[in-house]
């Protein structure tokens, strides 16, 4: 397949160039037959002791990797270990037994409904778990075939290439002939992105019209930055990429010298940046990559896991190792987002529009009784750190905002009277409805800090499904509208001494920092990968300078053309290595 370009998402950051190995999931759920089982007790039994090898399996994997990552990467096949642990899951399918079925079968029709809950859902981390159960289904239907294949033998220099290539698959093989992994679903929100992440080896992910079966040992370039893949490419292609490889190299190691020094401009502007997480795992790679805290912590994936709502207790537990990995570093906890159709398992919800639908804060302030028990949870998880803050997911209007800060004011006084020595902690609202921008001079007086979540701010002010391919060109983070809305929220909140934050891919860009800086934005929270190259521009960029050439951006009128002036201003400075890889 000579001078072949494959197109994906990009998952984990990274050139380099390999021969691929091609590899196939452990079993094949959607070619499991129907059939009635006679001894049913029997297949129960042989059911639960799939379920025991699949879990030694993974606890294998979770060996075969503790030398090389932290305790804390290793939580990943910790999720795999508690889906395996679910007593929904089992139970489900030992249901389908009792109800007739044999136990593959049983096995392929709950991980199904499952997988249909997660695909379902709107939050791309949350649809991602989709492949999890996938994979752990597959890991038990291996177990139950009694399959345990001879791996192939792995090449020096290997990229994994899979139409769904798991996190448990790359833990199959050795890690130091792994140079990079190409997958036709996924994305960067996978676990096995996450785990190429940790492991430094560049991932493309979603890659639409894969040949799997004629790529076996061809030689790839994967382009991590762009999603790009290229097939045996012309020398001239391959000359050029050797070159990004070379730079890369020489990029990483002067990214790695800035991990301990602080992100300021050469005038003296300082910007802390912070890391996003959801998972124990990331946590790691972000106090590796200079993460001066989390600027924004998903609560979500706790209550995802489970059979029903996790107590107080349990969710202080998780809340607490948080804080505890990065104390003294401040932690932003973020209040549960879910609804619409990222429904739980044990909480459904059907909408015929979920974004615009019952969802955040709107769901928990109907059910106050969560709401309060999420408060309570995260106040005695500070306790003793005092590292904590709080935010407020998807506030619309003033009501919504006031009835939020009332409730955690009562969770803060029913701690105390019931002898708890609790803080009150600092409370942030989420800016990503556009009402809440023309409203940001009330908001700013009664909250301590803004964290504007860039992507769906950006959604509903260009009114596009950033998931919908036949629309989603629309969708960029650069556009004049949104650079303006921003704005508008950092002079609103001036007024009221209130500092603001960016989360989301914006602030992640090294192009749209320029602008951030330019605003006068007092921090940004992005993924862990992003930081290094984030604070290279920041300590590269004048503040006055940024300034200036906001004043510029702002004179135009396109995306497209501000993207270039951005661009521009970058290879200027002799930054435009930060963003050339892949072009």
């Amino acid at each position: 397949m000579p001078d072949l370009v494959l197109s994906g998402l990009a998952g984990a950051p990274g050139v380099t160039l390999g021969r691929a190995l091609v590899v196939y999931p452990p079993a094949d759920l959607d070619a499991v037959p129907d059939r009635k089982v006679g001894d049913v007790e029997a297949e129960v039994a042989i059911f639960l002791e799939a379920v025991e090898l699949a879990k030694a399996d993974v606890r294998g994997m979770h060996a075969r990797l503790s030398a090389i990552l932290s305790s804390e990467d290793q939580a990943l096949f910790d999720a795999y270990l508690q889906m395996l642990g679910s007593t929904s899951m089992v139970d489900q399918v030992v249901s389908r037994i009792r109800e007739g079925s044999w136990a593959s079968g049983a096995l392929r029709d709950t991980v199904a409904q499952h997988v249909a809950l997660f695909e379902g859902m709107d939050d791309p981390y949350m649809r991602e778990r989709a492949d999890d159960v996938r994979d752990v289904g597959r890991r038990i239907l291996k177990c139950l075939q009694k399959g345990r294949d001879k791996p192939p033998p792995y090449p020096d220099q290997m990229v994994l290439v899979g139409e769904d290539i798991t996190a448990t698959m790359l833990a199959e093989v050795p890690v130091e002939k792994l140079v990079g992994v190409v997958s036709a679903r996924g994305s960067s929100s996978s676990h096995v992105a996450i785990l190429a992440r940790a492991l430094g080896v560049p991932a493309v992910m979603g890659v639409e019209d894969l040949p799997v079966v004629q790529m076996d040992a061809c030689e790839l370039i994967v382009d991590g930055y762009s999603g790009r893949v290229y097939v045996d490419a012309p020398e001239s292609v391959r000359a050029e990429y050797l070159h990004l490889v070379k730079e890369e190299q020489e990029l990483t190691a002067g990214l790695q010298a800035l991990r301990d020094l602080p992100a300021e401009t050469p005038d003296g502007y300082r910007m802390p940046l912070y890391a996003n997480t959801g998972l124990i795992s990331d946590v790691t790679p972000s106090l590796k990559s200079g993460a001066e805290g989390v600027g924004l912590y998903r609560t979500e994936f706790p209550f995802m896991v489970r059979d029903c709502f996790p107590s107080e207790d349990e969710q202080c537990r998780i809340y607490r190792r948080v804080l505890e990995a990065f104390s003294p570093r401040p932690v932003v906890l973020r209040t549960l987002d879910v609804g619409g159709d990222k429904a739980l398992p044990y909480f459904p919800i059907t909408e015929e529009n979920p974004f615009l639908g019952w969802r955040g804060i709107r769901i928990t302030l109907d059910h106050p009784e969560l709401f309060l028990v999420q408060v309570r949870a995260m106040l005695r998880a500070a306790c003793g750190f005092g590292n904590m803050k709080l935010l407020l997911p998807m506030i619309s209007n003033i009501d919504e905002l006031d009835e939020a800060l009332s409730l955690i004011r009562r969770a803060h006084n029913e701690l105390r009277q019931e002898g708890t020595d609790v803080a009150m902690p600092q409370v942030g609202a989420m800016v990503e409805v556009p009402s809440l921008v023309y409203q940001i001079d009330a908001v700013a007086r009664r909250v301590d800090f803004l964290s504007i979540g860039s992507n769906d701010l950006t959604q509903y002010l260009l009114a596009v499904d950033r998931n919908n391919n036949a629309v989603a060109e629309l969708y960029d983070s650069l556009n004049p509208a949104v650079i303006k809305a921003i704005q508008l929220v950092v002079e609103g909140a001036a007024g009221g001494n209130c500092p603001v934050s960016v989360c989301g891919e914006m602030a992640g860009n090294p192009l749209a920092v320029l602008v951030l800086l330019g605003l006068g934005v007092d921090s940004l929270s992005m993924s862990a990968s992003s930081l290094a190259r984030v604070k290279c521009v920041v300590r590269n960029v004048r503040y006055d300078d940024a300034k200036a050439l906001l004043d510029q951006v702002l004179t135009l009128e396109t995306a497209a053309a501000i993207r270039q002036c951005l661009s521009d201003a970058l290879t200027e400075r002799g930054l435009g290595g930060l963003v050339r890889a892949g072009k």
